[in-house]
């Protein structure tokens, strides 16, 4: 199939708009990097409830791997967007982004302030730039291309986006299917590369005009912080966790099993690794997340960067944010 096979769309619909969240704070950071108590410190000092910006806090009974903030937590400060969907579903940013505005507007209904909390940096761009809301799904396309990349590989869909958008190809993983598909589809329906449509909304802010704060550790530290986390996960049962979960019939999404070290143990009880590995899987797996989390942050000129080390005083750091 071609663009002229359907015909380019006359328009696209507009950017998501981000005036529902000018007011808004927001404390990310990656993964182990201690947002939760420094976000609890945070939303005292401002009078704020809690927004979560984690992709993966919306799923229920995924607990351990995602980190949640505890009930004890959730009772000190209000939080948001938790707990939303089951592991079986998906969550478009689109619809994160409605949901986001919705809690905001409560919030603030209360006379509260709105504080985010969290490591997605894809929902926080477009908390802070909005979304190119492209064409609806075509789900025909898909299934052909889905259809296509069973038969010759992940790698077919890559080198198709990158003969239409190198631009968009050199954003996305080779196994990022899903986003692969995406841009290929939009292509195919309005005749655009969506890196040339995204880039059109693409509208960066200095530092000074916002409230975005990310925590910045040494990357050794940062490093040694996330194995440690991924030590008490297993520790704390991660693995019963989702064992339980497969046995009262849970199917894992796409997006679901994306989760830091599900599909790890899903494997592990697959009995495709042992325990050992498994445990050294997620800690790699984890790491290289963070390190692709930091170069979002970075490419965010947003930010504020919030240096920090060692034995962390969670309300020394939030006074710093809001003295």
């Amino acid at each position: 199939m071609t663009p002229n096979d359907k015909g380019p769309l006359s328009n696209t619909a507009p950017l998501g708009d981000t005036a529902p969240f000018a007011d808004c704070w927001f404390l990310s950071g990656p993964t182990a990097s201690g947002k939760t108590a420094v976000g609890l410190e945070l939303a005292g000092r401002l009078g704020a409830e809690i927004i979560s910006l984690d992709s993966m806090a919306l799923y229920r009974r995924l607990d351990i791997g995602t980190a949640k903030p505890t009930a004890a937590e959730r009772m000190a400060v209000p939080h948001h967007l938790i707990d939303l969907i089951e592991p079986n579903e998906e969550f478009s940013l689109a619809r994160y982004v409605a949901a986001a505005e919705t809690a905001a507007n409560d919030i603030r209904a209360r006379g509260r302030r709105v504080l985010f909390v969290g490591g997605t940096p894809l929902y926080l761009k477009a908390l802070l730039r909005g979304i190119f809301k492209g064409p609806a799904a075509d789900w025909e396309l898909r299934r052909a291309l889905e259809s296509s990349i069973e038969v010759h590989g992940k790698e077919w869909i890559y080198q198709r986006v990158q003969a239409v958008d190198p631009v968009a190809a050199s954003r996305l993983h080779p196994n990022d299917t899903r986003r692969l598909i995406r841009a290929y589809e939009v292509y195919q329906l309005t005749g655009q590369p969506i890196s040339h449509l995204q880039g059109q909304f693409d509208r960066a802010r200095p530092p000074d005009e916002c409230h975005v704060y990310v925590l910045d550790w040494p990357r050794e530290e940062l490093y040694a912080r996330i194995n440690g986390r991924v030590e008490m996960m297993f520790a704390f049962g991660l693995v019963a966790e989702v064992k339980q979960l497969l046995a009262q019939g849970c199917q894992f999404s796409r997006s679901a099993r994306q989760a830091l070290g599900y599909r790890e143990v899903l494997e592990y009880l697959a009995a495709k690794r042992d325990l050992n590995d498994t445990l050294a899987s997620v800690q790699i797996r984890t790491r290289n997340f963070a390190k692709r989390q930091m170069t979002w942050f970075r490419s965010l000129s947003e930010c504020r960067w919030i240096a920090v080390r060692g034995q962390v005083d969670p309300a020394e750091v939030a006074m710093r944010i809001a003295p």
